[in-house]
């Protein structure tokens, strides 16, 4: 215990060897992708749902081209993803190493994570409930927003947390390319100096968060959950 209580990494707020200074970057960095994430996955995966139920040739083209594209960005390993879009992130963010740096990467990486997601989420509503509320003549927004959203909500948060918890590992990595976070610190103070108090507490500290994110996920979907509440 006094080798735990006397490592720097538990007394100190530096930002290169800290404990709580890159948890909270780790989380600066993944409530920031979410934020972006849902902001364009959501749309996109409701997008991907209503093209492939259209029948006019132009909305089935947008299905098969937007889903190529996140057929093609959920394809890659987000270690290669950062790699690959150094140049890109060096436009748009101006340096290729830092929180924003890895936020933006793990940003693409996210959205088509997220909006295929979504787009499984819509499908499980009953064909029935959205025929029937097209018949009494609502149009495609108000079947978006008084019949989709309500009944994939549950759903829909269910995938926010599964979509976290998966941003929480991706930071991990982004950390071993210059990403900080606590898995630059557990790459450079844990691995490379053979620190095993550092991997362990780093270890600890994300399996914390994960637990919580699933915890509040789990909470919040029965909440809005109009079925478990009748049941």
């Amino acid at each position: 215990m006094s080798e735990w209580l006397s490592n720097p990494v538990f007394t100190t707020w530096d930002p290169n060897t800290s404990l709580w200074s890159n948890t909270l970057i780790t989380l600066y960095m993944t409530v920031g992708t979410m934020v972006f994430a849902a902001l364009i996955g959501i749309p996109l995966g409701v997008l991907l749902f209503e093209t492939d139920r259209a029948s006019g040739g132009s909305a089935r083209w947008v299905n098969r081209i937007v889903g190529f594209i996140v057929n093609v960005g959920r394809s890659f390993p987000f270690i290669i993803l950062i790699i690959a879009l150094i140049p890109v992130t060096r436009i748009v963010v101006g340096r290729v190493t830092g929180p924003n740096a890895a936020m933006f990467a793990l940003v693409v990486s996210a959205i088509p994570f997220l909006a295929r997601l979504i787009e499984i989420n819509l499908r499980e509503i009953p064909a029935g409930k959205i025929e029937a509320v097209q018949m009494m003549g609502a149009s495609r927004s108000q079947v978006i927003r008084q019949v989709l959203f309500p009944e994939a909500l549950p759903g829909i948060i269910g995938s926010l947390t599964t979509t976290t918890i998966a941003v929480i590992g991706y930071t991990a990595m982004a950390g071993a390319v210059g990403g900080k976070g606590l898995g630059d610190l557990a790459n450079r103070m844990g691995y490379q100096s053979y620190d095993n108090v550092v991997m362990v507490a780093t270890v600890l500290v994300l399996v914390v968060i994960v637990i919580l994110v699933q915890a509040l996920g789990s909470v919040l979907a029965r909440t809005v959950d109009h079925r478990a509440r009748n049941a």
